[in-house]
């Protein structure tokens, strides 16, 4: 492949591994490198991504703003579908791969590359994630993953590479990092090194989004958050973009130790990994959208919905996010949305979020029909009929049981 490639597209953060694989790229390839740097909202400052890739050499560097279109076009849409992996991951690393792998594509097609490049290990789910992502946007371009093809195998084999070849190495590089980080704007997820053993507790210097629970302060806080079509709108009655929504739940979140997760999940690859996650504003926003939903969906819609989640969730997870089934859902889902719309009010207090109260200009929520009090608009009578059909099979199995001498 080494000969056939001209010019590559790499997804590039400008840290260790990835300023590694820029120049391992040059060299082994004997190629053009473009260098992508996303900001996602992950909270560093990209400028010396630039100056790194300058250094190195490299003529067209791309530094894009992605966190509108990131909240907007990915998490929003996740939001609707209430999409939990296992129960209780929020996607925040799986929902962030398909944006990346879509620009790849985008900029290969700008600068006239013939290959993109990413720098996930074989071990894990990004790898598929962004190639499963550029096979669906462009079968015809090839996808270099270093960490299958090289021997740099060790973190100190990449120091002694990056110092062979003019590549800064930071101080707190060069020993073995604790953990790992990702990070963007709907989440972190550390992992790795002292997190892998998950009988331990994890370290307090683990939690980087989110304030201590125990420490957070003592008096609760409320906040409306108004939606339109199953999307956030609002905060407070202050009409918001979907980035600037989600930062200002985020900062709430942190002061009140909101949305910490310690996960031992299924990769895709077939082995268990321990994970910390924060998640402080989608936290919010997925409870406060399951309360907008409980006065707006109706009750066999709902259950679908619920029905269909898992395999959403499953889909963003294993990378499937560009796959036939994945917008087949994604129409189902966002067609229930019309009418959630409203305002939903949540507590904010010591690590935990509570829906407390819930209005819509299209609730199906029915005082008259639902009060203890004398009503004109249901006749309780009705119900006896109502119990009778549904408990013919069960009576008909019952006397079945009977006949045959069964006892369970």
């Amino acid at each position: 492949m080494s000969k056939s490639v001209k010019k590559i597209v790499l997804a590039y953060s400008g840290g260790l591994d990835t300023s590694v694989i820029l120049k391992w790229l040059q060299d082994h390839y004997d190629a053009e490198v473009v260098t992508f740097t996303a900001d996602l909202g992950q909270g560093e400052e990209l400028e010396p991504a630039r100056r790194k890739a300058e250094k190195a050499g490299v003529k067209e560097i791309y530094i894009d703003d992605l966190r509108e279109e990131f909240v907007r076009d990915y998490c929003y849409p996740m939001v609707r579908a209430n999409a939990v992996y296992e129960g209780q991951y929020l996607l925040g690393t799986s929902i962030a791969r398909p944006l990346i792998a879509k620009r790849l594509v985008e900029i290969a097609h700008e600068t006239g590359a013939d290959a993109v490049a990413h720098g996930a290990t074989g071990k894990g789910n990004d790898q598929v994630r962004f190639e499963l992502g550029v096979a669906a946007l462009d079968p015809d371009l090839k996808v270099i993953a270093p960490w299958r093809e090289w021997d740099l195998n060790s973190r100190t084999r990449l120091i002694a590479y990056a110092e062979a070849n003019g590549i800064e190495v930071a101080k707190d590089k060069r020993g073995e990092a604790p953990f790992s980080v990702d990070a963007n704007l709907w989440h972190t997820s550390s992992e790795g090194k002292i997190l892998e053993d998950p009988a331990e507790e994890a370290s307090d210097i683990v939690y980087q989004r989110t304030n201590d629970p125990e420490s957070a302060p003592d008096k609760a806080e409320y906040v409306t958050i108004g939606f339109e079509r199953g999307d956030a709108v609002s905060i407070n009655g202050e009409a918001l973009s979907p980035a600037s929504l989600l930062t200002k739940l985020n900062e709430m979140g942190r002061i009140h130790g909101i949305g910490r997760l310690d996960l031992v999940e299924n990769r895709f690859v077939g082995m268990k990994s321990r994970g910390i996650y924060e998640t402080p504003g989608g936290t919010i926003l997925m409870m406060a959208h399951r309360g907008i939903e409980q006065i707006t969906l109706d009750r066999g819609a709902m259950h679908l919905k619920d029905e269909l989640m898992p395999r959403y969730a499953k889909l963003l997870y294993e990378g499937f996010w560009f796959s036939p089934e994945r917008e087949m859902l994604q129409a189902a889902i966002d067609h229930s949305q019309r009418h959630v719309t409203g305002e939903v009010r949540l507590k904010l207090y010591k690590g935990s979020v509570t829906v407390v109260g819930r209005s819509s200009p299209a609730t199906l929520y029915s005082l008259a029909h639902v009060t203890f009090e004398e009503d004109m608009v249901y006749d309780q009578k009705d119900a006896e009929g109502f119990i009778r059909l549904n408990a013919l099979r069960l009576k008909l199995m019952a006397r079945r049981k009977r006949v045959l001498g069964e006892n369970d």
